[in-house]
């Protein structure tokens, strides 16, 4: 049997964490960026930890499990 293929477009928006947990980045960072506050700015730029309820679709999608 072949071996799984790795969503090409997961790859490049999703990361693992030391812990196994998958990181990736905010949405709404792009353009219009003089109506959102600094405060707002800086709260998108960093990471966040991906929800349980989607986690399992993503690592199908990395080839984890």
């Amino acid at each position: 049997m072949p071996k799984m293929k790795t969503n090409s477009g997961a790859k490049k928006r999703f990361a693992l964490t030391g812990t196994g947990k998958i990181k990736r980045k905010h949405a709404f960072k792009r353009h219009n960026l003089t109506k959102k506050t600094k405060k707002q700015k800086d709260r998108l730029t960093q990471f966040s930890i991906l929800d349980k309820s989607n986690a399992k679709s993503v690592e199908k999608m990395l080839g984890l499990k």
